[in-house]
């Protein structure tokens, strides 16, 4: 596993699609959040919110990067497990988005007056993670293996962005967002946060479980 994703992590590296959505997320980063003052949540809301479309997009990216010859010949590699290949890029997605966790946590406090605490930053963190899993999740969904056409795919990803984003009171995002939004003291916002970030884990794993019940019957 440790190899598959060190090589997704090259194969990204060097065909550079990482950029487009890294330099998203940076703009909305810069944005939603530059000059910010007052009480934390809704300022790591913001972060979670630019990270939720950011690792959709790169998510996809990482799901396209082998066309479905290298993918053949690298899933032969792996000794004949897909599944191990799927895994890798959900893994290497994940590990993206940690690294850019770090600068969302970061960035409000830099370009903010703020007064931060730990539990403000384990709530950014769990706020982050949180969003980071639903787009993993979509970007799973809407990748070459379940979606031959690309226009289809990113209709499909619009759709479960905006169904997550917008409707009120849908968890898990728009249900953080919602509550980050309200609530000022982050000790508060912590265990409904969890609950969150739980069913953020359940959606990727029905996700993917769904994406992998699809390449295998194509394969």
């Amino acid at each position: 596993m440790i190899a598959l994703i060190r090589y997704t992590f090259a194969t990204v590296l060097h065909t550079q699609r990482y950029l487009a959505p890294v330099l998203l997320f940076m703009g909305l980063l810069g944005v939603l959040t530059v000059n910010g003052g007052g009480p934390l949540p809704p300022a790591y809301a913001s972060s979670a919110g630019a990270l939720f479309v950011c690792s959709t997009w790169l998510t996809i990216a990482l799901m396209s990067l082998d066309d479905p010859t290298q993918r053949a010949i690298v899933v032969v590699s792996s000794g004949g497990r897909s599944l191990k290949i799927l895994l890798a890029a959900i893994g290497t997605a994940l590990l993206s988005c940690m690294v850019l966790m770090v600068f969302g946590l970061v960035f409000p406090l830099w370009m903010g007056s703020y007064d931060v605490t730990a539990v403000d930053l384990l709530l950014g963190l769990e706020a982050q993670l949180t969003c980071a899993l639903v787009g993993i999740a979509i970007g799973v969904l809407c990748s070459r293996l379940v979606f031959k056409r690309q226009g289809y795919a990113l209709v499909a990803a619009l759709a479960l962005v905006m169904g997550a984003l917008f409707p009120k009171g849908m968890p898990p995002v728009n249900r953080l967002f919602n509550l980050m939004a309200t609530t000022s003291d982050s000790a508060k916002l912590l265990a409904p946060t969890g609950g969150m970030l739980a069913i953020a884990a359940v959606v990727l794993a029905v996700f993917t479980a769904v994406t992998q019940f699809v390449a295998a019957r194509r394969e």
